[in-house]
């Protein structure tokens, strides 16, 4: 079942409320909603993570974070989808969102290499931004939408097992002699 299984990989919540770079939002954390697992929170917080894993900014957990509380869905899920895209997955992530973002607006891709500075930032905003901001845009809705949904059947499938599971089970036990 999604919810055991989720509630076993998940950080003690009390751990999270405490961590320094969410003192932020203070009281906002105590919202016991935050920390509840069920269908509509967990699949919200898939959404949500998975929106921000695709936002190129360097607090994406934090955005994360921001984004759960008052849709009120689940902190720690939605704060943990945001890795979905880290050091070893964002250069292939961002770079099939710029493919898709030149793709929407119709442009050619351009080559570019990589520096560390800020004339090759402010030279790349103007070049290959937009493209590369608008495919982030509509990767990060595609990928919120195909998990919220993903995690809603996961959950409807889980729950019509168990009851079927427990149906099997008491016909078993009415079919034993007495």
């Amino acid at each position: 079942m999604p919810k055991k299984f989720m509630k076993r990989i998940m950080p003690n919540h009390d751990l999270i409320k405490n961590s320094r770079s969410l003192r932020m939002f203070g009281s906002l954390l105590h919202d016991a909603n935050l920390w509840h697992l069920n269908r509509r929170s967990a699949a919200g917080a898939f959404a949500v993570g998975l929106f921000c894993a695709f936002i190129p900014v360097p607090f994406q957990m934090i955005l994360a974070a921001a984004a759960a509380i008052p849709l009120r869905v689940n902190l720690p899920l939605s704060v943990a989808m945001v890795w979905v895209s880290n050091p070893i997955t964002m250069p292939p992530m961002f770079y099939f969102c710029y493919m898709v973002g030149t793709w929407i607006i119709g442009a050619p891709s351009q080559a570019f290499s990589f520096e560390l500075s800020w004339q090759w930032l402010m030279n790349s905003i103007e070049t290959i931004g937009p493209a590369f901001l608008l495919g982030c845009l509509i990767c990060g809705m595609v990928a919120s939408a195909a998990g919220y949904l993903s995690i809603r059947l996961l959950w409807r499938q889980s729950v019509v097992n168990a009851w079927r599971e427990r149906a099997f089970a008491r016909a078993a036990q009415l079919r034993k002699p007495k």
